[in-house]
């Protein structure tokens, strides 16, 4: 019988102790769950929502424990007293009991005795005393603990958005995210994908963002039915699919998408242009250019061109295409809501990741044609990786122009002539895209 908790804490222990990605680690074990007709909610919600919680259950923890001997204690034997706090605070359908003796229990079969019992007293000294307050004088410190986000971001959100904002946008990352799917409109219509869900019972909702795209609140439903099998959907944000709208390819005309993978834009695009003229993918991760071929071949579009190749060197460079789309590796603050642990990679350098972006743009700005158009996009809400990326491009690109996006998308998703996404008002991603025009 499998234990939808012990397959949690391994997958917990992986992300934060190597700084993995979840979702690779997800799928093979809610297979491996789903075989055994195992919990998959539970298992689930344990993972996503601990990694993304767990500077706040540490906080937590630590309240209730010795806390210089705490803060020196394993990850691995933190991450039983996570699961158990979490369970508590965050599992309704959950029992205090249930919680507090399944994680005691895993502690002594993964470690010992001894490790469970100082599992166990951690978690019922929180369960006897479970509110929290939090005294920190410092306000990106106070606000970073107690919705679990690094302090270096949120100094920064606070730059952008002022206390009150900053928190609500804390809160929405937070929260459970809608499922947003885009109907492939080669195969069939809104309205028939809206009526066809209904019959069964499952409310499906028009995106004010992007005219292909509908959310629900029933996403595991909707995943597994076999209209999405059979391509007449695919899973794509609508602060995604705006980029593409604002894009506007048109049908026989050429694409070059040059960060493609994992192709929910590529396959927009092909879907836009009704499976004409040619959009040229490129990713040099061979993974997911399978990832774009798969989705290609599930939603049946032909004009699709897969190449494994570093975007940075793809050639043969030549001003022949009509849209060059660039949507550029970045931080991905917009993101946090679905990627739990890219607010923790520590890993990232900023300093490089905006030179990338700078060269992606140089580079890409060879491939236009004249009259023709370059999409610079990002899933950040970092001023530095979006409008002083494009001011600074325009300053040394005099060819080019901005051209308002407001002719594209609703406007209330436009700042300063660029889409620009506030997750918590918006209530999608978080996402920045600029549309450049070549001088004829």
């Amino acid at each position: 019988m499998v234990n939808e908790r012990e397959e949690a804490y391994k997958i917990i222990v992986k992300v934060l102790k190597k700084n993995m990605f979840s979702d690779n680690l997800l799928q093979k074990s809610q297979a491996k769950i789903k075989k055994q007709n195992g919990n998959h909610d539970l298992f689930y919600t344990l993972v996503k929502g601990i990694i993304k919680m767990h500077r706040n259950l540490d906080y937590i923890a630590s309240r209730f424990a010795d806390e210089k001997k705490f803060a020196n204690t394993d990850l691995k034997i933190k991450v039983f007293i996570y699961l158990g706090i979490f369970q508590i605070k965050d599992c309704d359908n959950i029992p205090d009991h249930a919680a507090v003796h399944e994680t005691v229990e895993l502690a002594k079969k993964l470690m010992n005795q001894k490790i469970a019992d100082f599992v166990n007293a951690v978690i019922r000294n929180f369960l006897r005393n479970p509110e929290i307050t939090y005294d920190i004088k410092d306000t990106a410190e106070r606000i970073g603990i107690e919705y679990s986000f690094p302090t270096e971001i949120i100094k920064e959100w606070l730059k952008y958005y002022g206390e009150e904002q900053t928190e609500y946008l804390c809160m929405y990352f937070n929260d459970v995210p809608k499922l947003n799917i885009r109907v492939n409109k080669t195969a069939t219509t809104v309205e028939k994908v809206i009526s066809y869900f209904s019959k069964k019972g499952i409310s499906i909702i028009p995106s004010s963002a992007s005219p292909s795209v509908v959310c629900t609140d029933s996403p595991q439903e909707v995943i597994n039915d076999v209209t999405f099998s059979e391509g007449y959907f695919t899973i794509q944000d609508a602060a995604a699919a705006m980029v593409v709208d604002l894009l506007n390819p048109q049908k026989h005309e050429s694409i070059l998408d040059l960060f493609a993978g994992p192709g929910g834009k590529c396959t927009y695009i092909s879907e836009k242009v009704e499976n004409t003229g040619e959009v040229i993918a490129v990713d040099k991760i061979p993974n997911k250019v399978k990832k774009i071929k798969k989705t290609a071949e599930r939603l049946q579009l032909t004009n699709i061109k897969l190449i494994t190749a570093d975007s940075y060197t793809y050639g043969p460079v030549a001003p022949v295409y009509d849209h060059v789309l660039l949507d550029v590796p970045c931080s991905g603050w917009g993101v946090f809501q679905k990627k739990s642990e890219l607010r923790w990679q520590k890993a990232q350098d900023m300093n490089n990741i905006l030179k990338l972006q700078e060269a992606a743009l140089s580079y890409g700005a060879k491939f236009v044609a004249p009259g023709g158009h370059i999409v610079y996009s990002t899933c950040t809400l970092n001023r530095k990786e979006n409008f002083d990326q494009i001011k600074k491009f325009l300053e040394q690109h005099k060819d080019f122009t901005l051209i308002d996006a407001k002719g594209f998308v609703p406007a209330e998703f436009v700042n300063e002539g660029c889409i620009m996404t506030t997750p918590h008002v918006h209530h999608i991603d978080g996402a920045f895209a600029a549309k450049l025009q070549k001088k004829i």
